[in-house]
């Protein structure tokens, strides 16, 4: 008899408790507005409502009439980025500056983590992050006023090559000036949440591990791996999901005449038609573009990752 109370009591004390909360929430509702509701309210006001302003794709628009009352011209801006003959180009180079960036961007905090998992000495180890850390707080237009001064035919790269290049002038050397430099200063913080997810992994595995001969390799393999592996696959999907996102004033800091054939990219190419030209509709429907390709790599992505995952993704 006193094994088949146990559960009834249990199943009552959960009831019971889901009935105080609900009372709790009855009695106190007013507390819980006042502080979702400012949350809820922005979400609104900055999230959803300037969606409305996709509509600016699909017209001639003309600030002084407005969306309503600007020209409707449909899939014009569209059809007129698609059929531009400079239209492969802007893309290829995102894509190239976006691929071969995740390619090569996207593992170094992995390892780094890996690495700084391995130091032993608290205070080194803080040290050594303080200083991967650093280049993170140096603003994008500061990073590439430094680039550019180590690039110079006298800068401090020319001096040690005993040459006088103008890498900035160089189509060729854009995209490796671009993702190294992006490496250099976003590495460091990236690996953060890398770091964080390893002090999971079991120290015990670890020395049963190290006490039956594993090498670093394996270990990390056996036992570091498979703790961060979930962070790993969310932050390679949001990754792929942001493939056509690159940094429009990275890019265009970083822009010469010379080099425009590597370095014009969408997001560069709606700065100028939007802004410069003042072509606000097509500006507009270039940026919807580069955003509804992103979406639906977003959404192959994790589908792909939920088959090869067994049903894990985002």
């Amino acid at each position: 008899m006193e094994k088949t109370k146990a559960p009834a009591a249990a199943g009552s004390g959960g009831s019971s408790k889901w009935h105080n909360t609900k009372i709790y929430l009855r009695q106190h509702w007013q507390l819980y507005l006042i502080f979702m509701l400012p949350a809820f309210a922005l979400t609104i006001i900055f999230r959803y409502i300037p969606m409305g302003g996709i509509m600016i794709a699909f017209t001639e628009y003309n600030p002084i009439r407005g969306v309503f009352h600007s020209e409707w011209v449909g899939f014009a801006h569209f059809q007129r980025f698609l059929s531009s003959p400079d239209f492969m180009r802007y893309l290829m180079n995102t894509l190239k500056l976006s691929v071969y960036g995740l390619l090569w961007g996207f593992p170094a905090p992995i390892l780094l983590a890996f690495l700084l998992n391995r130091i032993m000495s608290t205070k080194a180890k803080q040290r050594i992050q303080l200083i991967l850390y650093m280049p993170n707080f140096i603003s994008v237009i500061v990073l590439c006023g430094i680039v550019r001064i180590l690039l110079a035919p006298t800068g401090m790269i020319n001096s040690l090559l005993g040459t006088s290049t103008n890498f900035m002038t160089k189509p060729e050397a854009f995209r490796t000036i671009y993702i190294a430099s992006g490496i250099w200063q976003g590495a460091g913080w990236a690996s953060i949440i890398y770091t964080a997810a390893l002090s999971n992994a079991s120290k015990e595995l670890k020395e049963a591990a190290v006490i039956d001969g594993a090498n670093i390799i394996q270990q990390i393999k056996a036992v570091e791996w498979p703790a961060i592996k979930d962070t790993v696959l969310i932050q390679f999907i949001m990754s792929v999901g942001n493939i056509m996102s690159v940094g429009f004033e990275k890019a265009y800091a970083l822009q010469t005449d010379l080099n425009l054939n590597a370095s014009e990219i969408i997001s560069t190419y709606v700065y100028k038609k939007g802004l410069l030209d003042g072509d606000y509709g097509f500006s507009t429907a270039v940026g919807l573009f580069n955003t509804v390709i992103n979406v639906i790599l977003l959404i192959s992505m994790n589908a792909l990752v939920k088959k090869m995952n067994e049903g894990k993704g985002i």
